[in-house]
């Protein structure tokens, strides 16, 4: 059985709890791996050469830091990247969410950063969403208020960052 350590700056944190089924299990598997393959592979990481809006936000609480830059096109992000450090709830969730983005527009952004933190803060139908895609990986953060701020840090630079350019 895995052990995962407590959420701190760069440690690889595990999100969904032990299951009793087999099948419960498996998928609780799949989620620690796909959460630590955003962590140590992520998407996406890197600073935008001409970004249109850039956005740092830190948790103090557990000294998470990132930063979301967005390259746009009216309002469709044509690209994004993020920086920075942290645990790899908050890093998966960062390299994940700008897969997400690319060629969407500020609207429909929106409404996946809503779902997504309905479904961090633990509402059922939000986490059964399919437009979430592998964000539903994310899911049991919902189990952890300690790590919910982890999840939804870059999504909140990413709110910032569309707010600022308009």
């Amino acid at each position: 059985m895995r052990s995962w350590p407590a959420c701190t700056r760069r440690a690889s944190c595990s999100v969904m709890p032990p299951s009793d089924g087999r099948r419960g299990a498996d998928l609780t598997a799949l989620y620690q791996d796909l959460i630590l393959d955003h962590y140590r592979r992520p998407r996406n990481r890197g600073l935008l050469e001409h970004a249109d809006a850039t956005v740092t936000k830190k948790n103090p609480l557990c000294g998470d830091v990132i930063t979301v830059q967005l390259e746009l096109d009216g309002d469709t992000v044509r690209d994004v990247k993020f920086a920075g450090e942290g645990c790899a709830i908050s890093q998966a969730s960062a390299s994940m969410m700008t897969q997400m983005l690319k060629g969407r527009s500020a609207q429909d952004i929106g409404r996946v950063a809503a779902t997504f933190t309905r479904m961090i803060e633990g509402d059922s139908s939000a986490a059964a969403d399919a437009s979430l895609g592998e964000l539903r990986a994310l899911a049991g953060v919902a189990r952890l208020p300690q790590r919910q701020k982890c999840a939804l840090l870059a999504w909140s630079a990413l709110t910032q960052a569309l707010v600022s350019h308009g």
